[in-house]
């Protein structure tokens, strides 16, 4: 049988029982759009015209490419149409993102990263986009405040990343399992090409940025130190160290192999509590793995379960192979039972 679009297979989910609202579906639809015309824009390269640094900063003060304003206009343009969404937020805006007057109002909001590792556009490695879909608080009808997208991640109804790669994938779940669907540009559509996701529980591969290690917390510094002496370290295994710095790129090895991927707090910014952000990068990411049978943590507590104080609030994240993401948890307790 030939494997179901990416609409088929939701509404065929729907019509077993999977609880899911024909405007969610429709909504995962659209957003699936938008992530076809990124594509498309990503894949001309430097004949598109628009790599290359926009010469603005977004919220959180880092040089904005004009692929990340580009791929922001495209997302928002698209579904604030759609009368699916009753606000967005982006990783590109200060404020939540409202719909125009006189365009009806979905009860889904929508947070969205429009392109992950965008530092990488220009040097030809992949890059994504990063989704998050929660109730709105308020249901249809009403535009709604800031406080209405500060939910916990628990709250997500679903979530999923694209990786603009050497071919296009998106990983997508609504808190049944994780699939996988692949972008076949012969017919335009995402087609399901892996069902039931699962992360190996053991891992000997770690993702981190070295050159950060001086400013990294003990507990970090610890582990790190451990599994660089291989065999002969407390950990008694040989490790292999990947750093793409593109978080779709490095979810996405981990959800096919295996591993553990960290942005962990460091001593920089004290202010600032990570590098990622909580709403529209660690909670989406964080509810994927989990649904793949991985494990993500701040190294203190579940990721899903932080307090939401801000749109663009920060976080530290480790995230990956269940039993290895443990561990990382253990040096915490480790460290803080020894102050």
């Amino acid at each position: 049988m030939q494997n179901p679009k990416l609409k088929q297979y939701l509404m065929c989910r729907n019509r077993e029982g999977d609880g899911l609202s024909y405007d969610l579906i429709s909504l995962i639809h659209e957003v699936s759009i938008t992530c076809k015309e990124i594509a498309s824009t990503i894949s001309l390269g430097p004949l598109s015209g628009v790599l290359g640094v926009a010469g603005s900063e977004n919220v959180q003060g880092e040089t904005q490419k004009e692929l990340d304003i580009i791929t922001n206009d495209m997302m928002y343009d698209h579904l604030k149409f759609t009368g699916l969404t009753a606000g967005m937020g982006s990783e590109e805006i200060d404020d939540p993102l409202m719909i125009p007057e006189g365009i009806q109002r979905g009860e889904y909001l929508l947070m969205f990263d429009p392109l992950d590792g965008s530092s990488n556009i220009d040097v030809n490695i992949s890059v994504g986009t990063i989704f998050s879909i929660v109730k709105a608080p308020k249901g249809s009808g009403e535009d709604p405040s800031l406080e209405d997208f500060l939910q916990k991640g628990t709250e997500q109804v679903a979530a999923g990343f694209v990786v603009y790669g050497p071919s296009t994938v998106l990983v997508l779940t609504t808190g049944k399992g994780v699939n996988t669907f692949t972008l076949d540009h012969r017919i335009g559509e995402f087609v399901l090409t892996e069902q039931g996701v699962t992360v190996p529980e053991e891992t000997k591969e770690f993702s981190i940025n070295l050159s950060n290690q001086r400013f990294w917390e003990k507990p970090v510094q610890d582990y790190i130190a451990d599994c660089l002496q291989g065999e002969e370290g407390p950990l008694g295994q040989r490790y292999n160290m990947r750093w793409v710095a593109s978080m779709v790129a490095e979810v996405y090895r981990i959800l096919t192999r295996g591993g553990i991927f960290m942005y962990p707090f460091d001593t920089r910014e004290p202010g600032k509590a990570g590098k990622l952000r909580l709403m529209y990068e660690a909670n989406p990411m964080s509810f994927i793995m989990e649904q793949a049978g991985g494990m993500s943590s701040t190294g203190r507590e579940r990721i899903m379960e932080v307090d939401a104080t801000g749109l663009h609030q920060r976080v530290p994240v480790i995230m990956g192979s269940k039993n290895e993401v443990q561990k990382v948890v253990d040096y915490h307790k480790k460290a803080e039972k020894a102050a």
